[in-house]
């Protein structure tokens, strides 16, 4: 994609935690963080160098006609537009849905820090830390993350500076920001890292999972707002980067193919860029990452401990694949027979007894989708 200029670094390896007593699990996969202020610098240049045009203003409604549609923005300016795409994320001003939107929330706090020291190794990224000792026995903030678990998820760029984020991986509702920060001050206490400056901060509530947008309609989605959220991690980016050359090599195609007469227009045109942006084997996909939410969800400190102990026992290229989005539902449906049998028993019936419903309602939904 010609970013990796937009990377502030990048990590060959990674740790995973899960037992306060257990050895740390290695995860042979480079990791990077991006560089979001040069990210959208790069963006906006790219935009400027390609004449994109720029108007800054809320756009009060979306009026369509037959073959082109008008923008009523609060400045009382009307933009006409042949295709309208909604990046708005979260808010959804523009695309519709049918259904009742019931998405798992994941929140973090993060902090990107100078401290006196830390106990990572800087040549790795520590992907997730389930451990809980940093929280007194029998205290309540203990029983809160017994019940709902949290994870430290840390980037070392220095022995002295470090970026640290104390994240719920899914939770319905999502944890309150302060039950999140106060989790982390414990656990830095712990570790005995002492912050000396914070250079930013970051506070995120992700919406995961629920359902899709009305597919297709005449607004076109991308990112949040076209539910392209990983259900079961809350990855984006990458997948929405990946995902924009496609909605523009589509909306081009179909804009010029090859005969003004020929050339798709209205609910046609979104109606075929929708197809390009969710076809049937990302839907699909995406009803599966949905299953595996359903079932994180319902899953204690212990219960997912014990999952992610199957999960990163897995074969590389399964949970690289579940987690990038490169999976489909053949090689998923392997996947999941394959972590069955790598859970402990203990883990196998908890998968049973709690992922049951899910699963039938996967299964009914795929079938529905099947009718499309």
């Amino acid at each position: 994609m010609g970013l990796s200029h937009c990377l502030d670094a990048v990590w060959p390896s990674a740790t995973v935690f899960t037992h306060d007593d257990g050895a740390a699990k290695s995860l042979h996969r480079p990791y990077a963080r991006v560089a979001r202020r040069k990210l959208k610098s790069t963006m906006m240049d790219r935009c400027v160098a390609h004449g994109v045009t720029f108007h800054k203003a809320r756009v009060v409604k979306a009026v369509h006609g037959e073959a082109s549609s008008l923008l009523i923005c609060d400045d009382g300016v009307a933009v006409p537009a042949t295709v309208v795409l909604d990046a708005t994320g979260f808010s959804r001003c523009l695309v519709q849905y049918d259904k009742p939107y019931d998405p798992g929330y994941q929140v973090a706090y993060g902090i990107l820090a100078e401290v006196d020291g830390h106990p990572f190794d800087i040549d790795k990224m520590l992907f997730m830390d389930w451990r809980d000792a940093h929280l007194p026995e029998g205290s309540e903030i203990r029983e809160r993350n017994r019940r709902i678990p949290t994870f430290l998820y840390a980037m070392p760029f220095s022995p002295t500076r470090i970026f640290l984020e104390e994240t719920s991986l899914v939770a319905r509702p999502g944890l309150a920001m302060d039950d999140i920060q106060e989790r982390m001050a414990a656990r830095l206490r712990h570790l005995g890292i002492r912050v000396r400056a914070v250079e930013e901060d970051e506070r995120c509530v992700i919406p995961m999972g629920g359902p899709l947008p009305v597919l297709p309609q005449r607004v076109v989605g991308i990112g949040g707002t076209a539910g392209m959220v990983h259900p079961s991690t809350g990855y984006m980016v990458a997948r929405t980067l990946a995902t924009a050359p496609i909605v523009a090599d589509a909306i081009v195609r179909f804009l010029d193919t090859g005969s003004g007469d020929s050339a798709f227009a209205g609910d046609a045109l979104s109606a075929e860029v929708w197809r390009e942006l969710w076809p049937a084997q990302r839907r699909r996909q995406r009803e599966f990452f949905c299953f595996g939410m359903d079932i994180l969800l319902k899953l204690d400190l212990d219960g997912t401990r014990r999952f992610f102990d199957a999960f990163f026992d897995l074969e590389p290229r399964y949970w690289h694949g579940f987690l990038s989005s490169r999976l489909f539902l053949p090689e998923l449906a392997m996947f999941g027979l394959s972590l069955f049998a790598k859970a402990s028993n203990t883990s196998r019936l908890e998968i049973m007894a709690k992922g049951t419903a899910p699963l039938a309602k996967m299964i009914g939904n795929l079938i529905q989708d099947r009718d499309r």
